[in-house]
């Protein structure tokens, strides 16, 4: 099995910065793409910003520019720099890991989810 961890959630005034985190752990071979999402109130999941093993990344447009996404391979660690955040922002921000935890097999497992408040 395989664990994913976030921190770094918390309540920031608009224009303000947050750093998130999520550290993979458990039955690791590799771990291919790792990205983030959010969910708002009664609205579905979205893609926030996805990252290749190779550092390679995408990002929505709503958040080009003011987000940045990195990993440490070493420490199977995605991150998510958040500056200028905006209300809009404001979600619950869940890591997904595409891992092989076994040699012919890739899982796509989740974090639990961290808040992010964005006070106007």
């Amino acid at each position: 099995q395989v664990q994913l961890v976030e921190s770094g959630g918390g309540l920031v005034q608009a224009g303000g910065s947050l750093r998130l985190s999520c550290a993979a752990s458990g039955s690791i071979f590799s771990i291919n793409d790792m990205g983030w999402y959010r969910q708002a109130p009664g609205k579905q999941r979205e893609l926030v910003a996805t990252i290749t093993s190779s550092g390679s990344t995408n990002y929505q447009d709503s958040v080009k520019g003011r987000f940045t996404i990195s990993r440490d391979n070493a420490k199977n660690t995605v991150y998510l720099q958040m500056n200028s955040l905006k209300p809009e922002d404001t979600a619950v921000y869940y890591c997904a890991a595409d891992v092989r935890d076994r040699p012919w097999h890739v899982t796509r497992y989740w974090g639990q989810g961290t808040q992010v408040t964005v006070s106007s």
